[in-house]
């Protein structure tokens, strides 16, 4: 069960909890929904608002369903579900039911769908999207390292409207 607490009273260090211990995106409905593992993304304040920003690439299934949707959920699982973060993060959700073979409990009472399994829910509005661009990398390195198939990510920016904690 999950309660809804202001976001004032999150208590966590954000560059562990999105590096190390990952988080899951989601989007859809409760008829046709997708998710993923992501391990880069951030927290913060923009346009006066407590926002979320991830990064998608290309060719990841679960932009079909960003695109589409008006809201997305992040989900943080404490580390018994690491095979199901494992999972979700190396599988396609075109390929098969990666939620059903991640183990993973969907639920639809929000604006976005997000897992029974969590401990911690962050449900976002999304308010911008962009897709970097190749000739925008100050440092040419980063570009080199992390885009050798050209695959730039989207970064979607949302708006934390709701924070659930498994209660």
């Amino acid at each position: 069960m999950f309660q809804e607490i202001p976001i004032s009273e999150l208590q966590f260090n954000p560059f562990t909890m999105i590096d190390k211990e990952w988080m899951l995106i989601t989007a859809g409905s409760a008829e046709q929904c997708n998710t993923m593992t992501a391990s880069w993304g951030g927290l913060g304040i923009l346009w006066n608002k407590n926002v979320s920003t991830i990064y998608v690439r290309p060719t990841r299934y679960t932009l079909e369903f960003l695109n589409r949707e008006s809201h997305y959920s992040l989900c943080v699982l404490d580390e018994s579900h690491r095979a199901a973060l494992n999972y979700c993060g190396s599988h396609s959700g075109r390929d098969g039911d990666k939620i059903k073979a991640a183990g993973l409990t969907p639920v639809f009472t929000e604006n976005a769908p997000y897992f029974e399994e969590a401990k911690l829910v962050l449900i976002c509005r999304k308010l911008y999207r962009q897709e970097l661009k190749p000739d925008c990398f100050l440092d040419p390195a980063v570009r080199e390292k992390n885009y050798k198939e050209n695959d730039f990510h989207s970064v979607f920016i949302g708006e934390i409207e709701k924070v659930l904690k498994k209660a």
